[in-house]
């Protein structure tokens, strides 16, 4: 169990954005070499424009160079077990295997963990894009 990922997902609740939701979301993300990157919600009045933590924190990654990571948690102030939403595991597709462990804060020393293939089978990914640009030619 990665007791220090839930408690650093949990550290960023604090710093997140959320005055329409009221429903913090934070993620510590972990590369391939140990580093950690955490990450909050940050929402926006029209909602379309808000960033989701499980983003910040790849983005945060990717910034200082990482492209290899090996896990993640994603907790809310809620400890309800909160999974990445469609367009956060597609994110992580493009930066991570099916196998990388998705961690989901229950609460009370729960968890869930599921790998990032469970949550999003047959992603898109760039394979998929060079098939579709074949068959339409």
């Amino acid at each position: 169990m990665s007791d220090e990922l839930v408690e650093r997902a949990r550290d960023v609740l604090e710093q997140a954005h959320v005055p329409y939701s009221e429903y913090r979301v934070g993620a510590a993300l972990r590369t391939a070499d140990g580093e950690v990157f955490v990450g909050c919600n940050i929402e926006n009045a029209n909602y379309s424009n808000s960033l989701h933590a499980e983003e910040v924190a790849v983005a945060e990654a990717v910034k200082k160079g990482h492209r290899e990571f090996d896990r993640l948690v994603v907790t809310s102030g809620a400890r309800d077990g909160v999974t990445p939403c469609g367009m956060c595991r597609q994110t992580l597709a493009e930066f991570c295997g099916e196998d990388l462990p998705v961690v989901c804060d229950e609460g009370d020393g729960e968890v869930t963990e599921y790998t990032l293939g469970e949550l999003l089978p047959n992603t898109i990914s760039l394979d998929t894009l060079e098939a579709a640009e074949r068959d339409r030619e």
